[in-house]
C-alpha cells in the first residue's frame, strides 16, 4: 500500500477484494468499508493477511464492518468457516483489536487512549490536548476474553505486545485486584 491518505482505503480493498466483495468496481462501496483513520492501514493489512491465511482451505469470508469505536478498532464479518478457522479468523481480528490501543489512528505511531468525552487512541503529538485516560499499573494492554464452553463460562487474560505484535498469557490471579 502506498500509504497515501486519499486511496488507502481503496487499495486495501482492491488488495482483499475477496474479503470485501465491491459492487460494481466501487471500491469504497464495498461492505466492510474500513472507517477509521490512515494510522490502522498497516494493522488493517496485517489483518486481511492473517484472515486470508486463516480461510484458505475454504468457507465463505466477508468483512461486514470495520470501524472505530471507543477508540479502537471494532471488526465485524459474516460467513461460515471450520471451527478452526473461525478460531484463527478471531485471533487476527483479536490481533488487530488490540494493537489499534496502541497506535495513533491518525499516523500509526505508538500511541494510547485519550479522552475528554470522546475516546480516541493517538500519539503524543496527534492527542490535541486530551487527557491520557488512566490504566491502573499492571493492567496495562491486557486483553480479556470471556467464552461458554457447554455451560460454563471461561475467562481468558492476554497482554498484547506491539513489539512482537502477539499476545502472551496472563494468569488472572497475578493481575492487581481492585480496591
Amino acid at each position: 500500500m502506498s500509504g497515501s491518505i486519499g486511496n488507502w482505503r481503496v487499495e486495501l480493498i482492491e488488495a482483499h477484494r475477496d474479503l470485501f466483495a465491491p459492487p460494481c468496481d466501487i471500491a469504497l462501496a464495498a461492505q466492510g468499508a474500513p472507517e477509521c483513520g490512515p494510522g490502522w492501514q498497516d494493522l488493517l493489512g496485517r489483518l486481511c493477511d492473517r484472515v486470508r491465511t486463516a480461510i484458505r482451505k475454504g468457507g465463505t469470508f466477508k468483512f461486514s464492518q470495520i470501524k472505530e469505536k471507543y477508540g479502537t478498532l471494532r471488526v465485524y464479518w459474516d460467513g461460515r468457516l471450520s471451527p478452526e478457522a473461525t478460531v484463527q479468523v478471531e485471533e487476527a481480528i483479536a490481533l488487530a483489536e488490540a494493537r489499534s490501543a496502541t497506535c495513533c489512528e491518525i499516523c500509526g505511531e505508538s500511541g494510547r487512549l485519550y479522552g475528554d468525552g470522546w475516546l480516541t487512541t493517538r500519539c503524543p503529538a496527534h492527542a490535541d490536548g486530551r487527557t491520557p485516560v488512566e490504566v491502573r499499573p499492571g493492567l496495562e494492554n491486557i486483553y480479556i476474553v470471556s467464552y461458554v464452553v457447554g455451560d460454563r463460562s471461561q475467562v481468558t487474560c492476554r497482554r498484547y505486545d506491539r513489539d512482537t505484535d502477539s499476545f502472551t498469557e496472563v494468569d488472572p490471579a497475578s493481575l492487581p485486584v481492585e480496591e
